[in-house]
């Protein structure tokens, strides 16, 4: 139903990409929080629910996480053709801003003018609560307590730390997701059981 109603109105579904791309600065994890009230809560795309699992899977893919989330959510609510239009609404506003950069300013101009300084550095606070506040809606949304916080900090301790005799990330992927599989089925056997 979704589908078939938005490859009707594919307008709608690029400028919504195209106004995140535009007005997020920090990356992936900043626009999280505002893709997530445009595609649940402002047109109803998606559950919650789904948006959430899309974002476990936009994570997991390689590249930018902004456009991959931008492609999962397109493709979802658009078939292939809603995800090419979700990756070029959010590509397209910084193309054009770094390519208006490259014409009219020079690197000189921008490291010597104050004005611009200013602004960048009055964006860093709102990037930080950008990144901060999606990571704390998901966690309450994917029902995360702080005895699960332990798991990842743990991780990172291990993997920054240099005397651990394993630092790659790779290995901790592999080992939380024979980790989750595991607990997955403990919890189905005990649900199975009369």
């Amino acid at each position: 139903m979704w589908r078939a109603s938005l490859i009707s109105h594919p307008v709608s579904l690029f400028f919504t990409f195209f106004k995140i791309g535009a007005f997020t600065f920090g990356g992936g994890w900043a626009m999280i929080s505002i893709i997530e009230k445009e595609v649940v809560d402002r047109h109803h795309w998606l559950s919650r629910e789904d948006f959430l699992d899309l974002l476990a899977i936009a994570q997991s893919l390689p590249g930018i996480l902004a456009v991959n989330i931008a492609v999962v959510v397109g493709d979802r609510v658009g078939g292939l053709r809603g995800s090419i239009i979700a990756a070029l609404g959010t590509i397209l506003p910084s193309f054009l801003i770094i390519l208006a950069i490259a014409i009219f300013l020079t690197p000189d101009m921008i490291k010597s003018n104050e004005t611009l300084s200013h602004i960048f550095m009055g964006i860093r606070p709102a990037v930080v609560a950008l990144i901060v506040a999606p990571v704390l809606t998901s966690a309450r949304s994917a029902g995360v307590k702080w005895s699960t916080v332990i798991i990842p900090v743990f991780v990172a301790l291990m993997i920054w730390s240099k005397w651990t005799f394993v630092s790659s990330p790779i290995l901790y992927i592999v080992l939380g997701a024979i980790g989750g599989y595991l607990v997955l089925r403990r919890q189905q056997s005990k649900s199975s059981q009369p």
